[in-house]
């Protein structure tokens, strides 16, 4: 167990999983809901968040926050329990040194200058969003760098990045949504107020900020799926037409194919001193005037047209 006491006035007790038993004298004489709270610490296993304010008019915000999440692994993810008071702070499985771009000991400092729990939980909730806003910055950079990759070599591989940014996205929502929460829990019982409300204020513009971004980035993403939406439909028309002028243009030589192909007996043309070269000037001649007829009804559109370096539709 280790014990924090910020300027004095409240105390921060962090525990391990296997030190739950210690933390039943905190919080005897509080009520069966945070007893409550304290038999679901071993069991739970995902956000939770619960309200409360005691017959004794303490109030109370508690229950479970997961704050790290692998991308590639469900299971492979990081959950703190947390018990806040004004007088006290109780987490249960914090790992600071898992959050690589907070410096732990200027944290502690801070932390114990508060003036109260709440001032110190939500100090380190804006430490968490800072953090996040971090990885986030690391996502864009990614995103970005999609956004040209379908500039400059359009293909359908492609999508599979976008729908792995796609869930990256939906991970952070994810992570960040309970936080959310956990921040209007606070502000709904006004648990903040008689502290320093520069840090509440601080902390909520941070959430509000990674959200504002997030939101941004899914319209990004959505604009992404639906350009490749257009470009698919776009090439799958073209292949259609393609496919499909391409057989009307070879129809007549398929056509007198078959038919000088037949093994009937009496066939004229077969003692055509000539009969060879005409058949090929015939096929030629209403090939090329089958396609000009298409051309001249506009039919084969920029079929035959090259692409331009650089184009979309590749």
């Amino acid at each position: 167990m280790e014990k924090f006491i910020g300027a004095a006035k409240w105390k921060w007790f962090q525990f391990t999983e296997a030190e739950i038993d210690r933390i039943n004298p905190l919080i005897e004489n509080e009520g069966y809901g945070c007893k409550d709270w304290l038999e679901q610490v071993g069991e739970n296993r995902t956000n939770c968040l619960r309200v409360r304010i005691l017959e004794n008019g303490k109030k109370v915000v508690n229950g479970s926050l997961i704050y790290k999440q692998s991308f590639k692994q469900e299971g492979d993810y990081r959950l703190f329990h947390f018990y806040v008071t004004k007088d006290q702070w109780i987490s249960v499985d914090l790992e600071l040194s898992a959050l690589r771009h907070i410096d732990e000991e200027g944290l502690l400092r801070k932390i114990d200058r508060t003036e109260n729990a709440v001032d110190g939980f939500l100090l380190f909730l804006g430490e968490l969003m800072n953090e996040m806003l971090v990885e986030i910055d690391g996502f864009e950079a990614e995103l970005k760098s999609l956004i040209w990759s379908i500039r400059k070599k359009n293909e359908t591989g492609l999508l599979e990045f976008v729908y792995m940014r796609r869930h990256e996205l939906l991970v952070w929502k994810s992570l960040l949504i309970p936080i959310q929460e956990l921040k209007m829990a606070i502000d709904e019982i006004a648990l903040h107020r008689g502290g320093n409300h520069e840090i509440f204020r601080c902390t909520a513009k941070r959430i509000e900020r990674a959200f504002s971004l997030l939101n941004e980035y899914e319209h990004e993403i959505d604009s992404i799926i639906k350009l490749e939406e257009v470009i698919s439909s776009h090439r799958g028309n073209e292949i259609m037409k393609t496919l499909t002028v391409i057989t009307t243009i070879f129809t007549p030589i398929m056509a007198f194919g078959a038919l000088w192909g037949m093994n009937f007996r009496n066939m004229p043309e077969l003692e055509w001193r000539f009969g060879y070269i005409f058949s090929i000037l015939l096929i030629i001649i209403s090939t090329v005037l089958l396609y000009g007829y298409l051309k001249v009804k506009g039919w084969t559109g920029d079929l035959l047209k090259g692409r331009k370096k650089g184009s979309f539709f590749k």
